[in-house]
């Protein structure tokens, strides 16, 4: 552990902002946490309690949340912190006025990290009066399970920042990458939406339902891709010639087909189809037992990718 990094606020204890507090208490932190809601105590022990309960070696319930504090205001919650974790709704105004109390209360070396998914950081710091040390920290959901972390630094954003923020989300067990540049939507999100905007095309159509499209994601596509990205996959699937081969000979119908490109629109219609299937399909069980059967299989699936990778070859 970095013990430059004891104490870390959570400002916002939305679903990321108690998956975070979990998460950092895991991994031995000094937790504070603030949201403008009142009584948030009963969400946070609920928050580390589905954390142990998917993964026992984090330590006993009790023992973390006696790591983790709520209290009332940003600054109490700040105050003395290394890292500030901002979970906030996505509105700029919101946001940048968060970052002016932040910056103002918090320990001049403090870290201040955004998990906004939509937002520049350059627009998030543009009101403050320190925004060398302000970058974008985003988690795929759920940030205790789900490895990735988008490190996004924005146009004044300092060297120093990016460098405490990847340590930082090591620290926690995260696999964070450094965007090069900051995009609208970032990566991860980017992929998912485009995905997702093919899916509900198809289902709309009526190619499949959209229970026959998850399992055709989960049996192939997905596989493939928690063990092999895109760019991998494609250069295996070129053969001994690689990527290169692939693009020449299976690459020219491909872009085809890039130039046509359904917009499904979301209309009603659109809209009453597509939850009308989900929610036939999954009515009778719970938010919380789909969530802890989602969180049970992905663990399942990291730890078998990461045994598989260490064996010899």
């Amino acid at each position: 552990m970095d013990r430059s990094q004891d104490t870390v606020a959570v400002i916002g204890a939305g679903t990321i902002g108690l998956s975070w507090a979990a998460l950092f208490a895991a991994h031995g932190r000094t937790v504070r946490v603030q949201d403008p809601r009142p009584g948030i105590g009963p969400e946070v022990a609920a928050a580390v309690r589905h954390l142990t309960r998917l993964q026992p070696q984090a330590g006993d319930p009790g023992e973390l949340l006696s790591r983790i504090e709520v209290v009332d205001d940003v600054e109490a919650a700040v105050t003395g912190a290394d890292v500030v974790q901002e979970n906030a709704p996505e509105r700029l105004p919101l946001k940048q006025e968060l970052f002016a109390r932040i910056e103002a209360a918090a320990p001049e070396r403090a870290l201040i990290a955004s998990s906004t998914s939509a937002l520049m950081p350059s627009d998030l710091a543009r009101e403050m009066r320190t925004p060398e040390r302000l970058v974008v920290g985003h988690p795929f959901n759920p940030p205790e399970v789900l490895p990735l972390v988008e490190v996004v630094p924005g146009e004044r954003t300092a060297p120093w920042a990016v460098e405490a923020a990847v340590a930082f989300y090591r620290s926690l067990g995260r696999k964070p990458v450094v965007l090069h540049r900051e995009i609208n939507g970032f990566v991860a999100n980017r992929l998912q939406s485009t995905l997702f905007r093919e899916c509900v095309w198809l289902v709309s159509q009526g190619v499949v339902s959209a229970a026959e499209l998850d399992e055709i994601v989960t049996e192939s596509i997905g596989i493939r891709w928690a063990t092999a990205g895109p760019f991998e996959s494609f250069h295996l699937g070129g053969g001994p010639g690689g990527m290169r081969h692939f693009l020449e000979h299976l690459g020219p119908g491909m872009a085809r087909r890039w130039k046509v490109v359904e917009q499904p629109e979301l209309d009603e219609a659109t809209v009453e189809l597509v939850s009308a299937q989900v929610e036939e399909r999954f009515a009778g069980r719970t938010y919380e037992q789909l969530t802890d059967a989602r969180d049970h299989a992905q663990l399942a699936v990291i730890a078998a990718r990461d045994a598989a990778r260490d064996e010899p070859a």
